[in-house]
């Protein structure tokens, strides 16, 4: 199963440059995990230490904020788009 994930410019040095990769996962854990396996370094960035959604960073499927469906644990079906948008603070 495929899924589009747009990449932030932050991540992108990871990714050669690409804003939109493609991963497979029947959930956003295990897609973090493919990442991870095509771009080390990448998996570090979304989750911390304790496979936790870094507080900087928000994940969306399909226009959907994940920390409002299940998570990490948020099914995936084959066409979804994930999107990894950084926080942003300012003032």
């Amino acid at each position: 199963m495929s899924v589009s994930v747009r990449i932030p410019t932050p991540l992108r040095a990871l990714t050669s440059d690409r804003d939109v990769v493609e991963a497979g996962g029947e959930t956003l854990q295990h897609l973090v995990l493919d990442l991870e396996r095509q771009f080390p370094g990448i998996g570090e960035r979304i989750v911390d230490e304790d496979g936790e959604i870094r507080r900087f960073v928000n994940l969306f499927v399909n226009g959907e904020d994940v920390r409002f469906l299940d998570g990490l644990h948020t099914a995936l079906s084959q066409g979804d788009e994930v999107s990894i948008v950084p926080a942003v603070a300012g003032g």
